[in-house]
């Protein structure tokens, strides 16, 4: 019989219930917040204008771009604050005051509106175009001077007059350095060739004479050689020096001559710089354009000392909050309702499946890709673990029987011949019926381990080891098998070595390890057993050369009743308990055991464990 479940502890009610009381509160809250921040709010957005915001910005920005230093910046605040109704004050990174159209002492907005630095702009510099970089009204030595200006007005006076003679319209703009340059207000109304003809006034191109619109003069070409100066450490360091100097041209807007735009010449052929060599040239600009430029400044806006009147709710909105709070409510009970009943069909689905008898293993069949369907997969997971576990406990017990079977049988027909008389119980065959015995007293005793480590039983006697003595005595407990089976057994400890470990458990552990080691390996081979230091750990490692373990059995070495040779002959291979023994010991010991190996090459197993302080009575 299914047990019931009261209403009040149904996730169905859960649900619903805190859906409501979310929904209440929210409503709650949200016209609380209405009703205390619509004035303020709207007071807020009637104060901020940001077309004068960034007329604002804009002009300091080409205050800082023009002049070394703020020092006579007040005046042009004020006529700001005055002109857009705004409070505007600057201030150094540290907060110290450089001017203010707010009367002294008035306390500053909590955080800045904008920082102004005409080296690293990214701001709007001009009404509706954000500019990134540095700001091309910051022009510092390239500013050309009078005759310079002169000239060049004389030449785009004559480009202007070609192009005008054959009706194509133009215009002359000009640079923040004071360069002119001429611009056709409609590029199809001029072919290739005048455009070419009209740009090359003289036929020739000189500085002097002809294109002298696109040559830097005399002041630009200092400009240039102190930036290519500049420039070439960084250059050279990214190898991009070409060994030419900076040529002049034009940014994209065409309205910059020294903003980003440089090219690196080679054998005369420009060529545009990728983004490394761009990325020189800026950082030398803003060095060379440093001494003439204010430092940066960080800008604050207000909007006055003014209070928000207070907000006086009326009948009509304190309905209207009523009616939203209601529909809101049923909006919230019906979704409630929806997703419940979805979220509870999977649940029940899960529930029936774990009712089922155990030995059907039974699946939730849930398809869901929320919480609910990871607790399915982790549901359908353990129920295939669990039919694993099933497998791999009938594989052990039939494992267990195989083993046990064959030296009781020998016992027991030996026994047998013996009691009728057809034997005599002479030396070698007490010596077989002991030997079998002592296979039974080794499985028993690795199943003892086994189920003491399963059950978290296995009792450690801990005290201060030294690795090298481990070593040691497991070679010589070892050696007599080594030498009647032909194989050298060599040792190889670091004497610095300490273990905090019980010695009779490890040197179980690396006795299986080595004899193991000795069974798979053939007549004039070496198992070599080591010890050292590494850091806080200390490795001991188990080194044959047999041949080795397929890439394919690896993962398994560790696994109960498992060996590489299928055949149950024991010529090579053990119970199949040795090296699960060995993981089981190493973890109690907060230990690791690991095997490498490549076939034909021998095989290495690597035991890790906590090193330990030498005590204190050893030298």
């Amino acid at each position: 019989m299914k047990p019931r479940i009261p209403w009040r502890k149904r996730l169905l009610v859960r649900l619903l219930f805190t859906s409501v009381l979310i929904a209440v509160c929210s409503v709650a809250a949200t016209a609380w917040l209405a009703v205390t921040t619509t004035t303020s709010a709207l007071e807020e957005e009637q104060g901020q204008d940001l077309a004068a915001d960034n007329k604002i910005l804009a002009e300091l920005s080409g205050y800082a771009a023009d002049h070394p230093d703020w020092s006579g910046v007040q005046h042009t605040v004020r006529a700001l604050a005055a002109k857009t109704g705004r409070r505007v004050a600057l201030t150094t990174a540290d907060r110290t005051l450089i001017a203010d159209s707010a009367p002294r002492d008035t306390p500053l907005p909590p955080r800045p509106a904008a920082a102004v630095d005409p080296l690293h702009t990214d701001t709007y510099t001009e009404f509706g175009a954000q500019l990134s970089g540095i700001d091309p009204r910051a022009v510092g030595p390239f500013l050309l001077t009078g005759p310079e200006r002169a000239k060049l007005e004389a030449v785009a006076k004559k480009q202007q007059e070609c192009f005008g003679r054959v009706g194509v319209r133009t215009t002359v703009q000009h640079t923040p350095s004071g360069r002119p340059h001429v611009v056709v207000d409609d590029a199809r109304d001029a072919p290739l060739e005048l455009k070419v003809g009209c740009g090359n006034v003289y036929g020739e191109s000189t500085a002097d004479t002809g294109d002298a619109l696109d040559f830097p003069m005399p002041t630009e070409t200092k400009a240039l050689a102190a930036l290519t100066s500049l420039a070439r450490p960084c250059l050279r360091a990214k190898d991009l020096d070409f060994g030419k100097e900076l040529a002049l041209t034009f940014d994209t807007t065409g309205r910059n001559p020294v903003s980003g735009g440089f090219l690196v010449t080679k054998r005369g052929v420009e060529r545009q710089t990728d983004q490394a060599a761009r990325n020189c040239i800026t950082n030398a600009r803003r060095t060379q354009l440093e001494p003439y430029v204010a430092p940066a400044a960080e800008l604050f806006l207000g909007i006055g000392d003014q209070t928000a009147p207070r907000f006086d709710m009326s009948p009509a909105n304190k309905a209207r909050i009523v009616g939203a709070a209601g529909l809101v409510l049923a909006v919230t009970v019906a979704v409630t309702v929806l997703v419940a009943t979805r979220l509870v069909r999977p649940l029940r689905a899960l529930t029936a499946a774990a009712q089922q008898p155990p030995e059907l293993h039974v699946r939730a069949r849930v398809r869901t890709r929320d919480e609910t369907g990871l607790l399915a997969e982790a549901f359908n997971d353990l129920t295939e673990r669990r039919e694993r576990l099933e497998e791999q406990r009938k594989a052990m017990v039939s494992d267990i029987a195989h083993e046990l079977r064959s030296p009781l049988t020998n016992i027991r027909g030996w026994l047998e011949v013996t009691r009728d008389g057809l034997v005599d119980p002479d030396p070698a065959l007490l010596g077989s019926l002991h030997e079998e015995a002592l296979v039974l007293q080794r499985i028993i005793d690795d199943l003892q381990d086994l189920a003491a480590a399963d059950a978290g039983t296995l009792r450690l006697h801990r005290e201060p080891v030294r690795a090298a003595d481990l070593v040691d005595q497991v070679a010589a407990a070892h050696r007599v098998a080594a030498d009647a089976a032909g194989v050298t057994l060599l040792t190889d400890a670091d004497g610095s070595a300490w273990l905090d470990a019980d010695p009779v458990r490890m040197r179980q552990a690396l006795g299986n390890l080595v004899s193991n080691a000795i069974r798979h390996t053939p007549a004039d081979g070496t198992v070599t057993l080591s010890a050292r230091r590494d850091g806080d750990d200390v490795v001991l490692t188990v080194t044959d050369t047999g041949a080795g373990i397929a890439a394919d059995d690896l993962p398994h070495v560790f696994e109960r009743f498992w060996r590489a040779e299928k055949s149950r002959s024991r010529r090579t291979g053990g119970s199949g308990l040795g090296l699960p023994i060995v993981r089981h010991l190493l973890a109690a010991h907060d230990g690791t055991a690991e095997a490498r190996s490549e076939p034909g090459k021998g095989a290495e197993f690597i035991l890790r464990l906590p090193a330990a302080p030498a005590p204190a009575d050893v030298s």
